[in-house]
């Protein structure tokens, strides 16, 4: 009895994990968390990003501008492949060709800018239509994530010194 006990425990253990990892998309369970900012990239998913390099290496980030990050950081390991989730399905899409979305109200992930990806032209338009922004390409919005850098590392130490102390308060 005790045997069939644990044995339905772990099928159902089995299932809940298999319908609950049904909704994500293979990267993010490889990356869960961001590897720059260890945000989740399941909460994430409409923004994440994925490089595979030559070397076989992979890594997930939860943002554009985290990407920057990590290409700055691994200046010499060479891309394969580039992914950026497509904002309205979060299926990924070659980054490149994506369309890109600068701006508009709202608020970006990790930056103050916000930099969006779309995998149809038509959803980008509708985004622009509904929040504001500008097209772009993915050199556009990777300079874009540069120029902001500075800007957003000030605003995310703000916010975790915020945070910080509201811990601490209680």
């Amino acid at each position: 009895m005790k045997k069939l006990s644990v044995f339905l425990l772990l099928a159902v253990f089995s299932m809940v994990t298999s319908l609950t990892q049904a909704g994500q998309h293979q990267d993010q369970t490889s990356h869960p968390s961001c590897s720059y900012c260890g945000m989740d990239r399941v909460k994430f998913g409409h923004s994440r990003m994925l490089v595979e390099y030559e070397d076989g290496g992979e890594v997930g980030t939860c943002s554009i501008h985290c990407m920057a990050l990590e290409f700055a950081n691994a200046i010499d390991r060479v891309p394969r492949h580039l992914f950026v989730a497509d904002y309205r399905t979060g299926e990924l899409v070659t980054a490149e060709k994506a369309i890109w979305v600068l701006g508009g109200d709202k608020q970006g992930v990790m930056t103050s800018r916000a930099k969006w990806a779309f995998a149809q032209q038509s959803d980008a338009d509708a985004f622009i239509a509904g929040h504001g922004g500008t097209i772009a390409d993915f050199d556009q919005a990777m300079k874009a994530s540069y120029e902001d850098m500075y800007q957003d590392t000030q605003r995310i130490r703000k916010m975790r010194a915020m945070k910080k102390m509201k811990m601490k308060k209680k």
